[in-house]
């Protein structure tokens, strides 16, 4: 008999505050399993099905709440207004320049001090016939780490019986402002070890290079005949190591690869991925122009799940974005969200063995 898709809501824990926090459990008929907390809208456990039929968890998470508000390196979390950088949390729009708040040096990252990875989202669980899922809300006030405009967001993630998340983000705003969400988990689809056997292919032929802080030059650069070369799968291991400058200034791969010259509504795929010891696979598409490849250079073993560290390279990042820096590169593709207008992408992870 074939088991019908679920989502069931329970407690998770409470903040400081005393904010309450859920978890939803979402099930496909296939035994593919994921949790998201409303805290962050993080996916704290994704448990996905070996070549042998053997599930296990294929992200980097934590074991509490406490742990996530206390040090989390944006695992598995809903990532916005903007995802990576901004150089020195200045842009502007419509001849007003707006200071944001830093927390990369000098620089904006991910939202800053309290990005949507740390607000609480409203969760609505979902079933249908083929898929389960979550309708997660929430509101950025106008001035929300020194962005105008207030944002009105909702981001649905639907697991299918044809083992993908497919995740739909929405926004609309009152003011121009400027909207560049995305997904942050990190995976392992060992479940364990190091991820520098894992093989890799981005469908990119070029990378938007950074200068010292990690922010775009503004220029395009070829990946032929170096060590961004993803076009056919490799190791991620293999050329990590290599002597290009770009490679010393992320400590390994933390880059935008380009996907598309402009945000539209086809669905690419923008990276797959093969664990030769699980068999697992993964791939993802996306609507957007970019995708930032991160090989989880900065964990150090700070964080642990289960009792396992998250030790250097444990996890890597597919994180489809718009490129970085875009409000302050007139070249790359607008980040700009006009009232009106509804800001709209999608990001769908494809699993499954080989």
């Amino acid at each position: 008999m074939t088991t019908l898709p679920s989502a069931q809501m329970e407690h998770y824990g409470v903040l400081a505050d005393a904010t309450p926090v859920e978890k939803v459990t979402l099930r496909n008929s296939n035994g593919i399993e994921l949790d998201v907390i409303g805290y962050g809208g993080i996916i704290t456990r994704l448990e996905t099905p070996d070549s042998k039929g053997r599930l296990g968890n294929i992200v980097l998470g934590m074991d509490s709440l406490e742990d996530y508000v206390a040090s989390n390196p944006y695992f598995g979390a809903i990532i916005g207004r903007y995802g990576n950088r901004i150089a020195k949390g200045k842009f502007s729009l419509n001849g007003t320049e707006y200071q944001l708040a830093t927390n990369d040096g000098d620089n904006h990252l991910h939202g800053g001090v309290q990005g949507f990875d740390k607000r609480v989202w409203k969760m609505a669980p979902f079933t249908t016939s083929n898929s389960s899922g979550v309708v997660l809300t929430l509101t950025s006030a106008d001035g929300d780490q020194g962005y105008p405009g207030e944002l009105d967001m909702q981001v649905t993630y639907t697991l299918t019986n044809d083992n993908t998340l497919d995740m739909q983000f929405q926004a609309e705003t009152d003011k121009p402002t400027v909207v560049n969400m995305t997904q942050h988990s990190y995976f392992n689809l060992a479940g364990k070890g190091d991820i520098l056997d894992h093989q890799l292919q981005i469908n990119s032929s070029h990378i938007t290079p950074v200068d010292g802080g990690l922010i775009p030059t503004g220029e395009l650069m070829a990946v032929a005949n170096t060590e961004f070369d993803f076009r056919q799968a490799k190791a991620i291991g293999r050329d990590i190591g290599g002597k290009h400058k770009q490679l010393a200034l992320g400590k390994g791969y933390d880059h935008n690869f380009v996907l598309k010259a402009a945000m539209d509504d086809e669905l690419v795929e923008a990276a797959s991925v093969y664990d030769p010891a699980s068999g697992r696979t993964l791939e993802v598409w996306t609507l957007e122009p970019a995708v930032q490849f991160y090989s989880g250079n900065f964990l150090d073993g700070s964080t642990a799940q289960s009792g396992m560290k998250h030790e250097f390279r444990t996890g890597f990042c597919l994180e489809p974005q718009h490129y970085p820096d875009s409000p302050n590169q007139p070249n790359f593709p607008s980040t700009t969200l006009l009232p009106g207008d509804v800001y709209h992408t999608q990001i769908v992870y494809k699993f499954g063995v080989k």
